[in-house]
């Protein structure tokens, strides 16, 4: 008896359900609902990360804010909530990452005590000019100084090795720096900025590591332009006969500057043995 009774409730309460899609426009909305629902799931759990344990907690959410869309009050808070996603996934982290390894870090609570002032008009402590100028050389201050404990050896250990090099036998320095010796003298034409040439070549660190070469992209020369390479080679090639070997000594300044591209760190001193084998023709 008992049975019967929960199966007729059951009934009951599945007719009523069913009992709300009185027209065909209701029956297609509802069908219309589930349907968009395909795939939510999954992108919920993936890019929101929501516990699907708690998804009468985002349904709740849901209802609420579809039944108080038209609340300029509840838009502004919906979109306040939306910007504080952005800013904990894309720009807090770009911001915190910047003054790793430096003098300051950036505390959020206060990174968004901050944030929430401005939008305020609260002034008491910074004027929106007076934090960008401050930010802007706090953020430039530090990067020096963490460059300078990471890396200020290796501008060092440059700058010694270029000097020395200089009063050695052969060995040419330009006015921007660029020191070059003549390995083997060429007699063909003088590349143009406007040329492709073909080279063999390869680049070590001072203290002889071998970080890239010609021969391990192949037997045939590399082609390239004299313009979409370091400023080092740039002036090299530009003063080149064919036929001719040159090694380079390569200051950072006209080298990767401050870029750290893996093996070359930033403020490291290169030397290139350059091989111009011609000018491709046009």
């Amino acid at each position: 008896m008992k049975q019967l009774f929960i199966m007729a409730l059951a009934l009951v309460a599945s007719a009523s359900s069913f009992a709300q899609l009185r027209t065909s426009s209701d029956s297609v909305s509802y069908a219309a609902g589930v349907y968009v629902t395909n795939g939510l799931v999954p992108f919920l759990v993936q890019q929101h990360q929501v516990d699907t344990a708690y998804m009468a907690d985002f349904v709740r959410g849901f209802r609420e804010v579809v039944s108080t869309s038209d609340d300029p009050k509840m838009k502004a808070y919906l979109v306040g909530m939306q910007i504080a996603q952005q800013l904990n996934e894309r720009m807090l982290p770009g911001i915190t990452q910047e003054f790793k390894d430096s003098p300051d870090s950036i505390i959020t609570s206060r990174f968004y005590d901050g944030f929430a002032a401005a939008l305020l008009q609260d002034t008491t402590t910074f004027t929106t000019a007076a934090a960008e100028k401050y930010f802007l050389a706090k953020r430039e201050a530090d990067k020096a100084a963490r460059e300078e404990r990471l890396y200020g050896a290796n501008r060092t250990a440059g700058r010694e090795f270029l000097a020395a090099n200089a009063k050695k036998e052969g060995v040419i320095t330009l006015p921007s720096g660029l020191q070059y010796k003549v390995l083997v003298k060429g007699e063909g034409q003088v590349p143009l900025t406007t040329d492709r040439v073909k080279v063999h070549y390869e680049g070590r660190l001072i203290d002889g590591t071998v970080f890239d070469a010609s021969k391990k992209h192949g037997d045939e020369p590399m082609e390239l332009s004299p313009t979409n390479v370091i400023k080092g080679w740039t002036e090299a090639l530009t003063m080149m006969p064919v036929g001719s070997k040159w090694q380079l000594y390569i200051p950072y300044e006209l080298a990767y500057g401050d870029r750290d591209t893996g093996t070359i760190k930033p403020f490291s001193a290169l030397i290139f043995d350059i091989e111009l084998v011609g000018i491709c023709e046009k």
